[in-house]
């Protein structure tokens, strides 16, 4: 079950769907508000968002998957957990934050916010190109950066305004210690919107743990590069080579 993060929607996952479909059963979800989901109330919260994925997941008949998210999607991972415990099997947390309020001064929650705030009222082209320079490492491929340009181009403005204030609110670091199942940390090395200060506190806090760290990529590990975020999701799942593969941090 794979969960995207903010202002993105499930397209971000397209190299995972094709790439892990021969192996595993893939689903990437448009939480409410992104994609062609409708909006959600402009008072729902993570748990609320949880809570919708619970049902889903329900209505499609999975009692326990694996859960991987981006970003948000990896905050909500997080919250699915504490509030849904019995659905998740393992957790795949690539560029994963505690919710902001988590992992970030308060100071820098404060400009993200206001940030998308005001870039919400205007069309994505005036300021998603900006926005894209922070997610991918800053040689990332022109094919990437247009696909980034059309799926944000997408993006529903009240429920980004919506998504963004309730992961401003969260702080999921209560749950990090109380994770039972097991975990794959994943963090491209030029991340600038996750850096080390964000990861090392979820890997060191997180029973065992498992953090894989990909060379000469961004944020959006997933799109930039999705080859070897497949090989790793696909060593970690598997339990007879997992051990050789994640484990120990990358230098």
């Amino acid at each position: 079950m794979l969960l995207h993060g903010w202002p993105t929607n499930s397209r971000e996952w397209r190299a995972q769907i094709d790439g892990l479909a021969d192996e595993f059963q893939v689903v990437a979800w448009n939480a409410p508000g992104a994609g062609p989901s409708s909006d959600p109330p402009q008072d729902f919260s993570l748990p609320d968002w949880a809570d919708v994925l619970a049902a889903f997941l329900q209505a499609l008949g999975l009692q326990r998957v694996h859960v991987g998210g981006l970003s948000w999607g990896a905050g909500l991972a997080l919250e699915l957990y504490r509030q849904h415990p019995t659905l998740v099997s393992s957790l795949i947390l690539v560029g994963a934050y505690a919710g902001w309020r988590g992992s970030l001064p308060a100071a820098t929650v404060e400009q993200r916010l206001q940030l998308m705030e005001r870039n919400s009222q205007l069309p994505p082209r005036n300021w998603a190109p900006a926005l894209i320079r922070t997610l991918v490492a800053d040689d990332a491929p022109t094919v990437i950066i247009d696909e980034l340009e059309s799926i944000i181009g997408e993006l529903h403005p009240a429920a980004t305004r919506t998504a963004l204030r309730a992961f401003a609110e969260a702080d999921l670091r209560d749950v990090l210690s109380q994770v039972n199942v097991p975990t794959l940390i994943v963090n491209g090395e030029r991340d600038v919107r996750a850096p080390r200060s964000v990861w090392e506190p979820l890997y060191s806090t997180i029973p065992e743990a498992d953090l894989v760290l990909i060379p000469n990529v961004g944020h959006m590990v997933d799109m930039e590069a999705p080859d070897g975020l497949n090989d790793v999701i696909r060593a970690f799942l598997r339990p007879a080579t997992a051990s050789t593969t994640p484990g120990t941090p990358s230098p």
